[in-house]
């Protein structure tokens, strides 16, 4: 499926800007299709096939992505779950109270943001850390004036502890970051290569899309994202790339704006 000509003949989304006369990193090359993205990553692919909850190599590989990714020039803004540690929703049908089975859930998610900016740390990336459970001692609280100066000034800003809120998906914590901060594209890194008309694991004849509109997702009630989340992006304009984050430099050539995964647009 290809995109609808309203969508091709849809304006880029500009830039939310504090500092629109200064320039503080090389302008974006022109081989890059966009120039700010939220790049939501699972907590699970952290795990790897160990028991250790945050696989080094797994975590090394990703951090090198976002490095070339970042290295072209591209704003980057990372959201990444907490499931390797903790996941709320399972914890609940443990016995935990569904709400603080979520704060913990943002707590993994601290985490995992702790160990990506280490890693991203050591390679030579500039990165913040934005949460929104105050923990003024580990992460910046966010901001969001704050959150896209640092994007200004070629720091890689990762959004921490979901929205803040219980009953809410990191999903959603992308959906909303991106809204705030004009992203040009949600990129959801997955365990499989887009998204199909049915489970591919279960029917061999599943048949995967290049790219669909919201409206299509909708009407063949596919799981991009959790409700609320798909809503916040259909109501926003805001694309969301499908793909499978451990197909070889999958980042790399999604930033390039390269046929990878599967494209929900407007």
């Amino acid at each position: 499926m290809t995109p609808s000509p309203a969508a091709l003949d849809r304006p880029a989304r500009a830039p939310l800007s504090y500092a629109a006369t200064m320039s503080d990193r090389p302008a974006t090359p022109s081989t890059v299709k966009y120039k700010r993205i939220v790049l939501k990553l699972s907590g699970e692919v952290l795990r790897g096939k160990g028991a250790d909850p945050i696989d080094p190599q797994i975590l090394e590989d990703i951090c090198r992505q976002v490095k070339v990714v970042h290295d072209l020039g591209i704003e980057v803004c990372v959201v990444i779950g907490g499931g390797n540690i903790f996941r709320g929703l399972t914890g609940s049908q443990r016995g935990v109270d569904r709400t603080t089975g979520d704060y913990m859930g943002m707590l993994a998610t601290v985490i995992n943001s702790l160990a990506i900016m280490d890693c991203l740390e050591k390679m030579g990336v500039n990165v913040r850390v934005q949460s929104a459970i105050p923990m003024n001692q580990v992460a910046e609280p966010f901001i969001l004036r704050r959150a896209v100066r640092h994007l200004e000034k070629g720091r890689v800003v990762i959004f921490a502890a979901g929205t803040g809120n219980p009953y809410f998906s990191t999903d959603t914590t992308a959906a909303l970051r991106a809204s705030e901060i004009r992203a040009d594209i949600i990129m959801k890194a997955t365990k499989v290569d887009g998204i199909y008309n049915k489970d591919p694991k279960k029917h061999a004849d599943a048949v995967r899309y290049d790219s669909l509109t919201f409206l299509e997702a909708l009407k063949q009630r596919l799981n991009v994202m959790d409700s609320t989340a798909f809503s916040l992006c259909l109501d926003n304009h805001m694309p969301i790339l499908v793909f499978d984050l451990h197909a070889p430099d999958a980042i790399t050539r999604a930033g390039h704006g390269e046929p990878v995964g599967t494209l929900v647009h407007s």
